[in-house]
């Protein structure tokens, strides 16, 4: 069972690279025995159109199917009757001895694939707007030809699958207690990006595909959740900067009572040091400008 199960998911069909001559070589080859086929005609017209419609004829317009242009980063599979002999990747006009080959071009330049923003609900439940860009080349001709159908499809499928496995991993923001010191989406893109990519290399291996970038490309909350998450993100800041303005003046206060203090400028009694506490804070914390009072008795009354 475990034999089977290996020979299913391993990839049978690799590039084996096939040995080709220069096609100018060929070529001229192929020229001398036209040139062959017209002296044996003229030489001895009586026997030589038969070798020539029966033999030499036929030879010379079979071996027309032999040549090949290998473009720069370029691979031909040949098949010799459905059966795979070998990947040429030798760039220029090549020529094969076999003229029966059957050959199938497959560019290995880079390409880009941008997914369609696809909705997914993240780990918190919150349904998000989620696309990737996925930068990827084809490394192995056979396999992209022999191990899959349409390998460009492959791609868009497998692509966009692990970026919803991936999106409902992670939440879109840090906004639950629970998630704080995790990883989330709209804050720890470079981790993401170097998941993302794995897995995706993960699943287009087999069709001998290599991803060289994969990255988020458009991350947002879903349309009917965006308002109320927005309001949530706005209320988050305020608390936020709330505090730390808190903070600041709990300090300041502190500070100026124990210079008072330890300076001997004044005394003040527990009632005082409240008063002062809360009209210092009111100051620090408001949002708008105070507008003073000038205390004329005695502070020590």
């Amino acid at each position: 069972m475990t034999e089977e199960r290996k020979t299913k998911t391993e990839s049978i069909t690799k590039d084996i690279q096939k040995t080709t001559l220069n096609g100018f070589l060929g070529l001229g080859l192929h020229c001398g025995l036209g040139i062959f086929i017209i002296v044996l005609f003229i030489a001895i017209p009586d026997v030589g159109w038969i070798f020539n419609i029966l033999i030499f004829g036929p030879i010379w317009t079979i071996y027309c199917n032999s040549y090949i242009i290998i473009h720069p980063n370029e691979g031909a599979a040949v098949l010799f009757f459905g059966k795979y002999s070998g990947t040429v990747k030798t760039e220029g006009f090549r020529f094969f001895l076999n003229p029966f080959f059957e050959k199938r071009k497959i560019s290995l330049r880079i390409r880009n694939f941008e997914s369609s923003q696809i909705k997914v609900n993240d780990v918190n439940a919150n349904p998000i707007l989620i696309g990737a860009i996925v930068v990827w080349r084809v490394y192995d001709v056979a396999e992209a030809l022999f191990e899959v159908d349409h390998f460009e499809e492959y791609v868009q499928i497998q692509s966009e699958a692990a970026l919803r496995a991936m999106a409902t991993k992670y939440p879109y923001d840090i906004i639950e207690e629970k998630d704080k010191g995790g990883i989330a989406l709209s804050s720890h893109q470079e981790v993401v990006a170097t998941e993302l990519q794995a897995s995706v290399e993960d699943r287009l291996e087999r069709a001998g595909i290599e991803v060289l970038e994969a990255r988020i490309s458009h991350l947002a909350y879903s349309q009917e959740i965006a308002q109320a998450m927005l309001r949530r993100q706005q209320a988050s800041a305020v608390v936020a900067a709330r505090r730390e303005i808190v903070d600041g003046a709990v300090g300041m206060v502190e500070l100026a009572l124990d210079q008072l203090s330890s300076k001997g400028i004044i005394t003040l009694n527990e009632d005082k040091k409240a008063t002062m506490v809360s009209n210092l804070l009111v100051v620090l914390c408001s949002e708008t400008d105070t507008t003073p009072v000038v205390n004329t008795g005695s502070l020590n009354q």
